[in-house]
């Protein structure tokens, strides 16, 4: 606090304040109370006194040899070597590996925490490090300003703190407004980036924020709180402030300046990066900090085999802590001093892996070697594994390759495996072959329920392995896969950093502050009314992708977006602002940036110019096209490319879509169709802070305000499910299978004999498939296509089931085992439904006579607090719960046909359409659905729903003879499932 700035009553109330803090400091944690006036040298920046004392105390003999050599100077010579120590290193680098003077005399300037309490010489170095407070340091030699408050370790400055007090009308933002006005890091030692203290503290009673460096006007503060009721700020505390946490021990968690948490941060969390010229030091949020000490202390508790669920909202800076997990817990030890773990295994489900992730974990190593990235085969991820080494980092997709599948003999180690972006994936075939490999050992038994039942039990959950699984936005499975069970009987995240209290606390952007809707509406007309072509269904997705790649129709929205961006976009950031437009396809990404590119050059608008990303080659217009050879440079540039002044729009489709970190972007123009995960993820590129980035804009031509709204619900707080998921489906799954008329149990269990005790020789495999085709050609004689198709959902919805269920429990049912595995091969073996071929559109036969765009809604579309809505229970992994909306519209339509027609037909007898649903949601018309609007994909979903009804009702002439002469209900009925299978098509993308 600068002298005079506060009227005397002021001081008085903020020194109160002050004087407690450092009370608890002094009697709760151990410090020592220094006098700046005497003990504080404003040169070095340092308490020499304590420094020589620590070095005294600790290492008396290489003191001794100091003073051998140097008499009178031996202080000098110390002082004269750290100061250069800490010119070429940070604080933090100089603390963990100390100095060195001629003749070879070593100085440990800190000592850390030991793994275990077996050393006591260990300990007893631990607890000699001297932790010290000062109140009120003058600083400087240029004025006479004073910082409130500095903690110094062994006489080594590590924090400052700036403290107000609301009573005086003063809160944390007037301590960062006082880091930034009165606080010049130049020419001052304790104040310099990377020489002086470590970290920069802004203190009231409710609020903490942080900064590593001070840069005048130019300083960034990051909050440093715990979170309140799911948003920003801190709980209360009985008997104390709400900042507590900082300086005093709370139940079940050290106090951040305590001996050892502090200590910790100095000597396992501080981290330099370096990138592109620039420095940043790392110093962890509260989030981070508390999520990665709670898993380190759960494990240490517990060992291995546990699971911990992290939900941290996307922006927070997962990848650090995701590389301070895992760097910490391979060197975690039991209190015997063994290591917990032998090997900490990252893995993406990318199949590009993360450079960004990889970079921070490989730079986060203090020692070489112990970070393996597997850039190369899967051969490169089975030796590492096989060597022990420390930390891995791959993709999930490299475990189920038949190098992964001959490892055996890992059951003995411990694993920590670390899950970025924890999806469905984690419950498919890669993630059981991930649990295989570290836990397959070779078996001597040669009875084939036991074989079985290992093959099962692999499955499940495993002692050896422990899953820390990050994720922003958690399915159902996610939850039910990882996360702890709660007192109410749900699964819960182990750690929680909500969106919303990332929003609130302003470390992201709310994405939806600015939200913008559009209408489009065609008016098709064929040349040739009567041509077959156009009734079936694939031409009506065609039809449907004709109108929306239209250059009418591209060209309106292109005029909208192009507008937009210069009138409200282009002056933000001081003219550093960017753009995403987000497309349904390659080709519409393609087209979209070629309008834009033409429109820009007819206005003339040289302040604009527009990249596209897309995979592969495309080919367009009769000519062949690659990323690299429209942008005009190779594609793993573009990234660095859109960076810089020359781009402002970067037109994608999936790719860049998510998982790409750009804070210059302000604006999304979105015209593909989102829902629930893919909504939240893809909007959240606009999230991330810059500087004067205040907020963004989202212009959309395809979802509504409600429809975001709902996807972002469930993950704005604390992500819950209503109920967790009845298991036992399982076994209505595998009923409904053995009673098909395609399946012979005799047949399965013949396979099975063979599948588990051979070595699976190709004339083995000849043998297997002989066995399968049995069930194909039962399959294949059945006329009854409807019938056909639903087993061929029940197959697909068995073996998604299956895989989740045996990694949740462990079954002990080798049925359910050698049924698994007999419908995995014949799901490959049965023939696939006849796809028509495509049809080509030309301006002769279709012609797009009217279109137009048309404002819809506009202002915030953004949540508030208690805005969420829980995640359903997973169902079959395929079967779509109603909705209360959708029963209300069931029931309605029942009631008013049984009324007109004098039946009394149930809700059951009109769940058979979901049937019809089912056969005609094949792939294609649930993309079509996805990807384009209501209006336009209805004629296909309508011809195709009849025909299937058609086929339903042809052995139930009361229910045909009611549903073929009643349009209306017809109608109705269709209109009803039309709705529900937009719903399942959007939602199947979650």
């Amino acid at each position: 606090m600068t002298t005079g700035q506060h009227t005397t009553k002021d001081v008085h109330q903020e020194k109160v304040f002050e004087a407690h803090i450092v009370g608890c400091l002094t009697s709760d944690l151990g410090y020592l109370e220094r006098d700046p006036a005497t003990d504080y040298d404003v040169g070095y920046a340092l308490d020499r006194e304590l420094l020589f004392r620590f070095l005294r105390n600790t290492q008396p003999e290489a003191w001794q040899t100091l003073e051998d050599h140097y008499s009178t100077q031996a202080e000098a010579e110390v002082l004269k070597r750290l100061e250069k120590a800490l010119k070429e290193q940070p604080t933090h680098q100089v603390l963990r590996q100390g100095i060195k003077l001629v003749p070879n005399i070593n100085f440990s300037l800190c000592y850390f925490k030991p793994a275990s309490n077996l050393n006591p010489d260990l300990t007893r170095l631990f607890e000699g490090n001297i932790l010290s407070v000062m109140r009120q340091v003058r600083y400087s030699k240029k004025n006479a300003n004073a910082i409130d408050i500095v903690t110094f370790v062994n006489g080594i400055p590590v924090t400052t703190m700036e403290v107000k007090n609301p009573l005086t009308g003063q809160t944390f933002k007037h301590a960062e407004a006082q880091y930034r006005k009165d606080r010049s890091p130049g020419g001052e030692p304790l104040l310099t980036f990377k020489r002086g203290a470590i970290v920069h503290f802004a203190v009231d009673p409710d609020n903490v924020s942080m900064t590593t460096r001070l840069m005048n006007g130019k300083t960034r503060f990051l909050p440093f709180n715990r979170g309140r009721d799911g948003g920003a700020g801190n709980p209360d505390v009985p008997g104390e402030n709400r900042v507590s946490y900082l300086y005093k021990d709370l139940p079940g968690a050290k106090a951040v300046f305590s001996r050892e948490v502090l200590l910790d941060l100095i000597g396992r969390f501080i981290h330099l990066e370096r990138s592109g010229g620039k420095e940043v030091l790392i110093f962890p949020r509260f989030q981070q900090l508390d999520a990665v000490r709670r898993v380190l202390a759960d494990a240490r508790a517990n060992g291995a085999g546990q699971n911990y669920l992290i939900q941290h909202s996307a922006g927070s800076g997962k990848s650090n802590t995701i590389a301070w997990t895992a760097h910490q817990i391979i060197n975690l030890h039991d209190e015997a001093d063994r290591p917990l773990f032998d090997t900490a295994i990252i893995v993406t489900d990318r199949l590009v892996l993360d450079r960004q992730l990889q970079n921070t974990i490989s730079g986060f190593a203090q020692t070489e070697g112990v970070v393996k990235k597997i850039d190369g085969t899967s051969r490169d991820l089975k030796q590492a594994i096989e060597q022990g080494k420390r930390i891995i980092i791959t993709t999930i997709q490299k475990f189920g390759t038949e190098h992964l599948a001959t490892i055996s003999g890992q059951s003995s180690k411990n694993f920590a495996v670390i899950i970025d972006e924890a999806h469905s994936s984690q419950s498919g075939k890669a993630a059981q072959a991930m649990s295989d490999a570290l836990t397959r050992e070779k078996t001597s038994s040669e009875d084939i329920e036991d074989m079985i039942l290992a093959h099962q039990a692999a499955r499940g959950p495993q002692k050896n392995i422990s899953f820390m699984a990050f994720t922003a936005t958690p399915r159902n499975v996610t939850l039910e896969r990882f996360g702890r069970m709660g007192e109410d009987g749900n699964p819960h995240p182990f750690h929680l950093y909500s969106m919303r209290q990332a929003i609130e606390e302003g470390f992201i952007l709310d994405v939806l502050q600015n939200y913008m809707t559009y209408s489009a509406y065609y008016k098709l007309e064929k040349a040739i009314e009567e041509d077959p072509a156009f009734k079936g269904r694939n031409a009506q997705r065609t039809v449907a992708r004709y109108a929306s790649l239209h250059p009418s129709a591209i060209g309106q929205k292109v005029e909208i977006i192009v507008e937009h961006f210069r009138r409200h976009v282009r002056s933000e950031l001081g003219g550093q602002a960017k753009a995403m437009v987000v497309t349904q396809s390659r080709e519409h990404a393609f087209r979209y940036w070629q309008q834009i590119k033409a429109y820009i050059e007819e206005k003339g608008y040289s302040d604009l110019k527009a990249l596209v990303a897309f995979s592969g080659d495309l080919r367009i217009d009769d000519t062949d096209w690659s990323e690299a050879a429209a942008n005009g440079f190779p594609e793993t540039e573009l990234p660095q490319r859109f960076d810089t002044d020359e781009y402002q729009v970067l037109v994608v489709a999936e790719k860049y879509q998510t998982g790409f970190d750009q804070p210059k972007l302000v604006a999304m123009y979105v015209d593909r169709k989102l829902a629930g995960l893919q909504a939240v993820q893809t909007l959240a590129r606009l999230n991330r802070t810059f500087p004067d980035k205040k907020r963004t804009f989202v212009l959309d031509f395809q979802n509504t305000m409600e429809e975001i709204r709902d996807a972002f619900a469930p993950f704005f707080e604390a992500t819950e499910l209503e109920e967790r998921t009845d298991l036992n489906q399982i076994y209505d799954l595998e009923s409904r299978i053995s009673s098909s008329p395609y399946i012979i149990r005799d047949e399965v269990e013949r396979f099975a004999n063979v599948f588990f005790t051979g070595n699976l020789s190709s004339q083995e495999r000849i043998r297997l498939e002989g066995l399968v085709k049995e069930t194909v050609g039962r399959f294949e004689m059945d006329d009854d296509e409807a019938q056909q198709e639903e087993f061929r959902q029940l197959l697909r919805s068995y073996m998604r089931f299956y895989s989740f269920v045996a990694q949740i429990v462990s079954l002990g049912d080798p049925w359910l085992e050698q049924l698994f595995t007999y419908v995995s091969w014949l799901s490959r073996l049965l023939p696939s439904r006849e796809v028509p071929a495509d049809i080509q559109i030309s301006e002769d036969m279709l012609q797009l006579s009217a279109f137009r765009v048309q404002k819809g809604e506009e202002g915030s579309a953004s949540l508030q607090a208690g805005d969420t809505t829980k995640l359903a229970a997973i169902t079959e992994f395929g079967a779509n719960r109603y909705t209360e909306e959708e029963e209300r519209s069931l029931s309605e339509i029942i009631d008013s046909f049984n009324e007109r027609h004098g039946t009394n037909f149930s809700r059951e007898d009109f769940l058979r359409f979901e049937r019809v649903n089912r056969e005609i949601m094949d792939d294609e018309m649930t993309d079509m659905m996805r990807n384009n609007p209501a209006d336009v994909v209805y004629g296909a979903f309508e011809r195709a729903f009849f025909q299937g009804m058609v086929r339903m009702f042809q052995q139930d002439n009361e229910m045909r003879s009611a549903v073929m002469t009643d349009k209306v209900a017809r109608d109705q009925a269709t209109r009803h499932f039309f709705n529900r299978a937009m719903r399942m098509a959007n939602e199947s993308r979650t």
